[in-house]
């Protein structure tokens, strides 16, 4: 056997193992950069979801603050309603001006209230992951895509089927009401017990 046909030989055995390694080799760097890129979706997802509760919590606390302090002078005006004789009535009225007291400074006070300011912060941050969570979708569709072209284009699916390698779905938005952003709506009386999250 002469040399230049073993060489041959050793080339064609060679050069399919070589673009089979080569192939496998790109199928892996896609999938593990499909996975970070997943990690970072998932890293986001999981911010807002922990931001959500503390925005209605926040909501929640103000307005049992609030709710509070209406109870109170509810409460109040209530057993003066009752009284009947001059020291309750005067021992009411009291009552109903102290009660008022908190009252009237939350309605003056209302917007430097500490509590509208952690809600403007914890929003401001809920806009701030919304952006990141788009980001984070886009990147990780690309890697999606890129993954895909490798798995379906020849010669990578050659490689791709015997080795498991299986088409990644893209993270998509299936309705228009999953396009908006999460939102909590807050009920005129102050209970908070609308608060809802859209997707």
């Amino acid at each position: 056997m002469p040399m230049s046909l073993a060489v041959l030989l050793i080339v064609l055995v060679l050069l399919p193992l070589v673009a089979v390694v080569f192939f496998f080799n790109r199928l892996v760097l896609h999938r593990n950069r499909v996975n970070e890129a997943w990690s970072g979706v998932d890293v986001q997802l999981k911010r807002r979801h922990d931001l959500i509760p503390q925005l209605v919590a926040v909501v929640k606390g103000y307005a049992a603050h609030e709710q509070q302090v209406l109870d109170e002078v509810t409460r109040v005006r209530t057993e003066g309603a009752a009284a009947n004789t001059v020291a309750t009535s005067e021992s009411s009225a009291q009552h109903l001006s102290q009660s008022l007291r908190p009252l009237l400074a939350l309605a003056e006070a209302y917007p430097e209230l500490k509590a509208n300011q952690t809600f403007g912060d914890l929003h401001t941050q809920l806009v701030a992951v919304e952006d990141a969570l788009q980001m984070s979708r886009r990147y990780y569709n690309g890697t999606v895509r890129d993954f895909n072209n490798v798995v379906e284009m020849f010669p990578g699916n050659l490689v791709a089927g015997p080795f498991g390698f299986q088409v990644r779905p893209f993270f998509e938005i299936e309705t228009a009401t999953e396009r908006l952003a999460p939102q909590v709506a807050l009920s005129e009386s102050g209970a908070g017990n609308n608060s809802s999250e859209q997707r």
